[in-house]
């Protein structure tokens, strides 16, 4: 007799993990399946944002996270072309944490809770059966199949055509290409810098054992001169604000922490489910300039779990799970994403760097309010 999975993960990021250890903490035999291998240096900005804390909680993760001893952040700095410069105090203190750690934690803690990781595995099909879900799959060029009895999408935004909640691209939209490395060197307090300027921004953050997380966002034209590796890309960038030119001026990047993506389309429209239930990236890519990516894709993992749980017991129907998930996905990321489509509007005008730190040094309840409202309400 086949042996049937109750739950199969696909994609073992901060979403598919915490879901999968979730899962498997209720009892359920949880399979989590990732095409890449880990540990890995993804693009990310590698900001637990305050708001994250209480999802961190539910999930039962919070001590996993602070094991690794992350940086605590207090502020945010915005610092535009011509040196103007605006600062945003959080509500509470927020963690700097690389994903190469937090994504082997989460391993370990799915693996520690029951769950089952394989990484390596490229999933080709996912075919509804009469007892749930028939999965194909690819490792070291062997095929393969697996069973489930339900089926959780979380392998990010870039998906096969064919698979559950495939996008194609819209050719008519920008896109943009995101780079980051890991750099020694850089004086940095208890604050994450975001530093604008034509073409793009670059957000240096303070990770564990006092090495700083340096992310780009970049038009995909903007640089198109700026070399081929993508420490060259990053200074070509610096290059363009003076005192972030000058703040990298002497920092060494550590070597192995490069990581680049592209095209990367922002503001897709929120897509909770499409004959599975997505979570993080593959639901809803959220705008950089929200700081809330690494929150959001653990929230939607914290609104799913308990409907899953509730499906395998019997106490959800398909129909009742996508009708409640649908709704708080887009109840918990509509306002977030409509400011963060804003504010990435708004920077991206070259003369806000004029007006916009006059405007928040007259009224800094503004500054305040606008970062607040592109982040999640605490998890209750």
């Amino acid at each position: 007799m086949t042996h049937i999975f109750d739950a199969a993960v696909l994609g073992a990021g901060l979403a598919g993990s915490s879901l999968a250890k979730a899962l498997a903490d209720k009892g359920w035999e949880t399979l989590l399946l990732d095409r890449q291998t880990f540990p890995r240096h993804k693009v990310c900005g590698e900001f637990l944002s305050p708001e994250s804390q209480s999802t961190l909680h539910s999930l039962g993760i919070s001590e996993s996270v602070a094991g690794l001893r992350p940086s605590g952040i207090e502020r945010i700095r915005l610092i535009f072309e011509n040196g103007a410069e605006m600062e945003v105090p959080l509500p509470c203190k927020a963690l700097g944490l690389s994903r190469y750690s937090l994504d082997s934690a989460l391993h370990l803690a799915a693996q520690q809770a029951g769950a089952k990781l394989q990484t390596g595995t490229t999933v080709t099909a996912v075919h509804p059966t009469d007892r749930g879900y028939n999965i194909e799959m690819v490792q070291n060029g062997e095929m393969s199949c697996v069973e489930a009895r339900t089926v959780i999408a979380a392998w990010g935004a870039s998906k096969r055509p064919g698979l559950p909640g495939y996008r194609k691209p819209d050719s008519g939209k920008r896109s943009y290409i995101g780079v980051k490395s890991h750099f020694r060197g850089i004086l940095l307090e208890k604050v994450i810098e975001l530093y604008f300027f034509r073409g793009g921004y670059l957000g240096l953050c303070p990770i564990e054992g006092g090495l700083v997380n340096a992310s780009a966002l970049l038009q995909r034209d903007a640089l198109a001169n700026a070399g081929k590796t993508i420490v060259a890309i990053m200074h070509a960038a610096a290059g363009r604000n003076p005192r972030l030119r000058e703040k990298l001026a002497h920092a060494e990047p550590v070597l192995g922490t490069q990581a680049a993506v592209a095209p990367v389309y922002l503001n897709r429209k929120p897509l909770a489910w499409e004959q599975l239930p997505l979570l993080g990236d593959a639901a809803v890519m959220i705008p950089p300039l929200c700081g809330d990516g690494m929150s959001m894709a653990l929230r939607s993992a914290a609104l799913c779990a308990p409907l899953a749980d509730g499906y395998l017991r019997g106490n959800l129907s398909i129909a009742e799970w996508q009708h409640i998930y649908t709704g708080a996905i887009k109840r918990e990321f509509k306002g977030p994403l409509r400011w963060g489509s804003f504010l990435q509007w708004l920077f991206g005008v070259p003369t806000v760097s004029g007006w916009l730190p006059y405007v928040a040094r007259m009224a800094p309840g503004l500054a305040d309010g606008l970062v607040r409202a592109t982040r999640l309400k605490p998890f209750e």
